[in-house]
């Protein structure tokens, strides 16, 4: 039984944040949507100790908005409990300093709660922590996490007005159109912002690893470190989304997570990396041959067997869809293999302690919970079914036969909303939900008429 926050205890380590940064004024309450958009208070320094320790009030509706922030009534979360309150707690070990700001002020990211400490059946951080749950209790393994993302950096201007351009280097002034993946120049063109990024990083105690130029101008790819708290490995994929953004838009540029800004250029993914730890914290699925190991086997065969299902969480806006084009190095079917970067389970060379699976089919604009919130569900439905996977894809995954996924929109919203495995695991009633959301907003997304139409219609038609 999940116990309802200590708000006195919160309270304390408030107190001590106040205490140690005397200058602090302004401090944002942080809480991720169903759509991974997010949203919030900005508290003043006065009101923070009475937040950690009583909670702060937000209108249940805040779990039925879809991405444009308007309510769905078909959640049953607006009228019928007349738009009641829940509690928005803070989440321990999240409260710092927001750096990039010319003004001393702080953020800390918070979870929903009912009005009787009990967690919001409606909410991604919950979802997650129910799985988690449930994974150790039937299985005492806990999950290790790791989310690694990819992000366009864009030239302002043309980015908001609609038409995403590669901005200029911001050392000196040049432009490039062409991939030229991994180069150490385009690293260097833009090391104002990466300076600022990873000191920005450091100081809110996120952890920022390797980075590198990905398969299109502008594109870059930095992964976070594997933490034990794989709710911890999440608020650390929200936290620094808002970074990149806020240190692009410090120096001029935009930063983008959408799945596909560009027609012609690679989509943007959001890599989940797994593996499960015992009691003493050792992996698990450590192995000199990972394709053989049978407990790694099962989770694979439960990924593959559930990842048609949750696609619409994987992939949940309507531009997440146009991501998804071979030999552009985004996952296209539900296979698996070892070392091969063709196929949307991925075994990485890493052998022994370092083995682990690479989840790789959700794009960079998924919920960072809901993603992994579904791809442990999958591993827990694979070991609970003892399934098999089948044998791993050896060349290119992308030529050989599997079974299609629902590659669009409304055929995986429908094929979410009639899961067994994901009502299972994430819960019937999150399923619901989620799934009207996104219904409500596909709906609203293809009755508005875009630019591509008069394009095509208005002269020849």
């Amino acid at each position: 039984m999940t116990l309802p926050p200590d708000g006195a205890k919160l309270a304390r380590e408030a107190e001590a944040f106040l205490s140690a940064n005397p200058d602090v004024s302004h401090i944002s309450m942080i809480w991720t949507d169903l759509c991974g958009v997010m949203r919030g208070k900005l508290l003043t320094r006065e009101e923070l100790v009475t937040a950690y320790k009583n909670g702060r009030y937000f209108p249940g509706s805040m779990m039925s908005i879809d991405v444009t922030g308007r309510d769905v009534e078909e959640t049953g979360l607006v009228w019928e409990d007349g738009d009641g309150d829940r509690l928005c707690w803070a989440v321990p070990g999240t409260l710092c300093l927001v750096p990039w700001l010319p003004d001393a002020q702080a953020q800390y990211i918070s979870t929903i709660h009912e009005l009787d400490g009990a967690p919001s059946i409606a909410e991604p951080r919950q979802t997650l922590a129910r799985v988690i749950e449930r994974f150790r209790k039937e299985t005492g393994l806990t999950p290790v996490a790791a989310i690694e993302l990819e992000f366009y950096l864009m030239d302002r201007d043309t980015a908001l007005a609609g038409r995403p351009q590669p901005p200029r280097a911001l050392t000196n002034g040049a432009h490039t159109n062409q991939i030229q993946c991994y180069l150490l120049q385009d690293l260097d063109d833009f090391g104002p912002f990466f300076r600022d990024l990873y000191s920005a990083a450091k100081v809110q105690g996120l952890p920022a690893e390797a980075l590198i130029s990905e398969y299109a101008p502008g594109q870059m790819e930095i992964g976070l470190k594997h933490r034990a708290d794989a709710l911890r490995a999440c608020d650390e994929a929200i936290m620094f989304k808002r970074l990149v953004k806020a240190t692009a838009e410090k120096h001029g540029l935009i930063a983008s997570f959408m799945a596909k800004p560009y027609r012609d250029q690679a989509g943007c993914g959001m890599h989940v990396h797994v593996s499960l730890a015992d009691g003493e914290g050792n992996n698990v699925f450590a192995s000199a041959d990972p394709a053989s190991h049978p407990l790694l086997r099962q989770c694979v065969a439960g990924m593959k067997v559930t990842m048609g299902e949750a696609l619409a969480i994987f992939a949940p806006n309507a531009n997440s869809y146009r991501r998804f084009r071979k030999n552009m190095y985004a996952p296209v079917k539900p296979n698996w293999g070892v070392n091969n970067r063709t196929v949307s389970i991925r075994i990485p060379a890493a052998k022994g302690a370092a083995t682990h699976i690479e989840h790789r089919i959700s794009g960079a604009d998924a919920n960072p919970y809901l993603a992994l919130a579904a791809v442990l569900g999958g591993m827990l439905h694979g070991i609970n079914g003892k399934l098999d996977p089948g044998p791993p894809v050896k060349g290119n995954g992308y030529a050989q036969p599997a079974d299609p996924l629902p590659t669009h929109w409304l055929a995986a919203i429908e094929a979410l909303r009639g899961s067994s495995a994901m009502r299972e695991y994430l819960g019937s009633r999150f399923v619901d939900v989620f799934t009207a959301i996104k219904e409500a907003e596909a709906d609203r997304f293809h009755s508005e008429p875009q630019p591509l139409d008069f394009d095509y219609y208005l002269r020849t038609m």
